[in-house]
């Protein structure tokens, strides 16, 4: 039992100082991101750059291109919630449209039977239908978490849900962990969002 501790934590702290930047700017931008900090967009495009080489290493193909999207999506969220509201102003929390939902699911189902086949088939990724699912519902929340929809966070608990043993599986512990911790951060932000998401609703309940 001992023995099989000190190789993990050998083999943790072994791992790229690359990886680890990656984790810490990582946590800090979900963290920001549950607290309505538009800082998380900057971080998030920093971190995203060092994930898509720490992802590329591991053969996770998937995750590695879908650093590039979040890159421009921050870069849209970025000024969404700056400009995204009425008139110019800026986003509050909303719940996600029905119409969003029909979106969301079809494009997740579709992406990863897609990219999953061409993965398995064209490339030698490691778990490539869960790559690609992750990828996808990746995607997914990020786009509701550009609009500010409250929904985001549960999708990324599922999202962080498979994760965590898929890095684990490809020895990037650390990653692993911050994913673990993601998780705690993703029902934070989501008990903090409803709050705002309420807060707002009432504000804008006409007096009769």
């Amino acid at each position: 039992m001992l023995h099989s501790l000190y190789e993990f934590w050998t083999s943790a702290a072994g791992n790229s100082p690359l990886e680890w930047v990656a984790v810490i700017t990582g946590f800090a931008c979900v963290w920001l991101a549950a607290r309505e900090s538009l800082w998380n967009f900057p971080v998030a495009i920093f971190s995203c750059l060092l994930f898509a080489v720490v992802y590329f290493r591991g053969k996770l193909y998937s995750d590695s291109i879908l650093q590039g999207f979040f890159i421009l999506m921050s870069i849209y969220g970025w000024y969404e919630w700056l400009h995204g509201g009425k008139q110019d102003t800026a986003l509050v929390v909303t719940r996600t449209r029905p119409w969003e939902w029909v979106v969301v699911v079809v494009g997740v189902v579709v992406f990863t039977l897609g990219f999953g086949y061409y993965l398995q088939h064209h490339t030698d990724a490691a778990v490539p239908h869960w790559d690609s699912f992750t990828t996808a519902g990746s995607l997914a929340a990020q786009y509701l978490l550009t609009r500010k929809r409250l929904e985001n966070w549960l999708i990324w608990i599922v999202v962080d849900l498979i994760y965590v043993p898929i890095l684990w599986y490809k020895q990037l512990y650390p990653t692993s962990g911050l994913y673990a911790v993601y998780l705690i951060l993703a029902a934070y932000g989501y008990v903090e969002w409803r709050r705002a998401a309420r807060a707002a609703a009432a504000t804008e309940t006409p007096v009769v």
